[in-house]
């Protein structure tokens, strides 16, 4: 009786992601990448493939992104946010990404997650009550966010070449 329930349950399970696969790749030819580094408002969809976004807009006000079966970087540390600031709303759905954000800004994350989840892994200090504010709004499917300042494998290269100069002098 136990077998055949985990039996039904792996195979439901497959049957899921077989079903979410399809529906990505269809999914992809139909739902467009929109905005550019120099936009105020983004539509960025990476599904069945990494993104790499860059921005560096003068009154950034946000939009959306969609990580489906894919993930990158949203790189924001060369924006500045609209006056009434931003609302980005990310979904990630067997994917993952980071958004990079200056250290300053105040992210207000609001995430609904099933096996998933989204967190600001920048060091945690009071950041001034009119610093730029930045709302990112998640659902998260098997899949997740993290918020950082730098990008870490940049900063830890960084550093160990630092390291090595040190031992080597």
């Amino acid at each position: 009786m136990i077998g055949r329930l985990i039996r039904w349950v792996v195979g439901g399970a497959v049957l899921a992601v077989g079903a979410s696969v399809v529906g990505a790749a269809i999914a992809k030819q139909r739902i467009p990448s929109v905005g550019t580094g120099e936009d105020d408002e983004i539509a960025l969809a990476a599904i069945l493939a990494p993104v790499e976004f860059e921005s560096h807009a003068t009154a950034f006000r946000g939009g959306s992104v969609l990580l489906w079966f894919g993930g990158g970087d949203i790189d924001l540390r060369g924006v500045r946010l609209d006056p009434a600031g931003a609302r980005l709303t990310v979904r990630t759905i067997f994917g993952g990404g980071r958004l990079i954000v200056p250290e300053t800004w105040q992210v207000d994350l609001h995430s609904r997650a099933v096996f998933g989840g989204s967190s600001d892994m920048r060091p945690a200090f009071d950041r001034a009550p009119d610093a730029p504010r930045l709302v990112v709004d998640g659902i998260n499917v098997f899949g997740g966010l993290a918020v950082f300042a730098s990008k870490p494998e940049i900063d830890s290269l960084e550093d160990d070449a630092e390291a090595q100069a040190v031992a080597a002098d």
